[in-house]
């Protein structure tokens, strides 16, 4: 499943989520914390906040409310 939001307002897609940081985004969004998110992915916590910071990046986004507005604008 490719994730590629658009705005109404933007000139250009917004860039793809890959796998990963899709499955971090749900995990986040669901509520859980950078401990619970990392265990269950199997990773450490600081590689759940390195996705974490680039899906910021990506989107724009700044705070964990928006994060969770986007995932489930997303279906996530």
């Amino acid at each position: 499943m490719s994730l590629t939001p658009t705005t109404p307002h933007a000139e250009a897609p917004v860039p793809t989520l890959a796998p990963r940081e899709q499955e971090t985004l749900r995990h986040i969004a669901a509520g859980r914390t950078y401990l619970q998110t990392a265990r269950q992915m199997g990773l450490s916590t600081h590689t759940v906040d390195a996705y974490l910071r680039r899906i910021r990046a990506k989107l724009g986004i700044n705070s964990t409310a928006e994060l969770t507005r986007l995932a489930i604008s997303l279906g996530l």
